[in-house]
């Protein structure tokens, strides 16, 4: 199993810094700023909700004082890949709601595209501005060894935790300054405004004059709505419910003190049915009637777009690669988990006979909920869940348990390896960039794979080197 930070007894050079601190200031000084740290994340009021559960479920994160370290050249081809297949992911977007070429082509069947649960028919036809249907785009990452990192998925809807990679780093940057002396560590504080740039280059046909910027927020009872209202401080845009919009002419306002005021591109943080009810759901009353069509007028641009859903769903997923090839004529740059199809004969009969040795998750399922974990399962959850996959075989896939890599967390009892992952955050625009960080999430629980929040799992800083 791959160590980020250890050799054998040796420690990696990424790591050299924090090695050193630790070595000079000893762990239990770790533990006292961690003690600091969570008093500044409970004064800020950085929580998450899990749903389902009794009593308050806001709660703050856990989060882990050893930042998880990448030195330049290995943070070159996150970077590169990731937006790679923002790029085709983006591609393929805009094709299956025009020409279909990717269908002509023999490479995806139709049912697939048009039968999928976040295929949204209204968009047929449309072409965002610049192409571009899914603006902000989180690839989830998980690495194997020193050479080699998997994507194991794409979230291409309104992909969350962004606020955590910025107030992480901001803690971090109190708790430790000289680390951040010499800028060893590269920023992520322009995030705000890299994001905002996007924003402005998407401006919609109808938009005669500087773009204005708007974050929609579903309301403060949404389990993300701290990250709603980081994000609109962080950029300086209003932050508004779907009560503070209406569509006129094609055009979307919002209500102020000093009167209506046009909003040119609007950053939506709720799902696609509660976007608009004369489109979507009827009942809804977090949207905005009439905002699909002003879309599609010229009048607005909806960031990230409806129907962009289809990109992340998880059988989707798997012609990513084909994708790149397609639309870019690239080889992937970072390849995929090795993935079985359930709704395939052949494949689910090895699936059904490997149960016990395979992670088979929902095709249209998140959060880590609905995975079946054959390793760490009991002999009557695997029977139960094979009974699932016979009712609806197209509906799981499966993907051998990876050993993923460790990086040190602190413990009671010093520090230990822990799994992570990585999400990092693709913004397109005029161009496709992300800034030298994401989010890391580690599996707190000794042994566990799941790295969610809502699943038990904490964050990190992620620090990229500048050399």
């Amino acid at each position: 199993m791959f160590n980020e930070m250890y050799d054998g007894d040796s420690v990696r050079p990424e790591y050299k810094l924090i090695q050193d601190w630790i070595d000079e200031n000893g762990v239990e000084a770790l533990t006292e700023k961690r003690a600091e740290a969570e008093a500044l994340f409970r004064r800020v009021g950085i929580t998450f909700a899990v749903y389902g559960e009794g009593g308050d479920p806001e709660r703050l994160i856990p989060f882990d004082m050893v930042p998880r370290v990448f030195g330049a050249s290995e943070w070159d081809k996150i970077e590169r890949g990731s937006i790679q297949r923002a790029n085709a992911l983006n591609a393929f977007l805009t094709d299956i709601y025009g020409d279909r070429e990717i269908i002509k082509a023999g490479i995806l069947p139709e049912s697939m595209v048009t039968g999928n649960e976040a295929y949204e028919a209204v968009m047929e036809g449309y072409t965002p501005p610049g192409g571009v249907f899914s603006h902000i785009i989180g690839v989830d990452l998980v690495r194997v060894d020193a050479e080699t990192s998997y994507v194991l998925e794409d979230n291409c809807r309104t992909p969350s935790g962004v606020s955590y990679v910025l107030q992480n780093r901001e803690v971090m940057e109190r708790m430790f300054p000289d680390l951040f002396r010499g800028g060893i560590v590269r920023p992520v504080d322009h995030y705000g405004d890299m994001l905002a740039e996007a924003m402005q280059s998407v401006a919609p046909p109808m938009c005669d004059r500087e773009p204005t910027l708007a974050i929609l927020t579903p309301g403060q009872y949404n389990s993300a709505y701290y990250e709603h209202s980081f994000l609109a401080d962080l950029m300086g845009v209003e932050l508004v419910e779907g009560q503070d919009l209406f569509v006129e002419d094609n055009r979307v306002y919002m209500r102020t003190t000093r009167g209506p005021e046009r909003v040119d591109v609007l950053y939506r943080r709720i799902d696609d049915a509660f976007l608009d009810p004369l489109t979507f759901n009827p009942d809804s009353m977090l949207g905005v009637p009439g905002i699909i069509g002003a879309m599609k007028a010229g009048g607005v641009t909806v960031v990230n777009a409806p129907g962009a859903g289809v990109a992340d769903d998880k059988a989707i997923y798997i012609h990513v690669p084909e994708m790149i090839k397609f639309y870019l004529g690239e080889d992937a740059i970072l390849p995929n988990v090795p993935t079985w199809q359930c709704g395939k004969p052949d494949e689910c009969k090895y699936v059904m006979e490997h149960l016990a040795e395979l992670v088979v998750k929902e095709v249209h399922g998140s959060g880590g909920y609905g995975m079946l974990i054959g390793p760490a399962s009991t002999k009557a959850e695997i029977e139960a869940y094979a009974e699932r996959i016979k009712a609806d075989p197209a509906g799981f896939i499966a993907q051998p348990t990876l050993a993923l890599s460790t990086s040190p967390v602190l413990t009671d009892a010093g520090l230990a390896p822990r799994h992570v992952d990585l999400r990092p955050y693709v913004i397109s625009g005029k161009e496709t960039k992300l800034i030298p960080g994401g989010l890391t999430r580690v599996a707190l629980r000794e042994g566990s794979l799941v790295v969610n929040s809502s699943q038990g799992g904490g964050v990190k800083d992620t620090w990229v080197l500048s050399q």
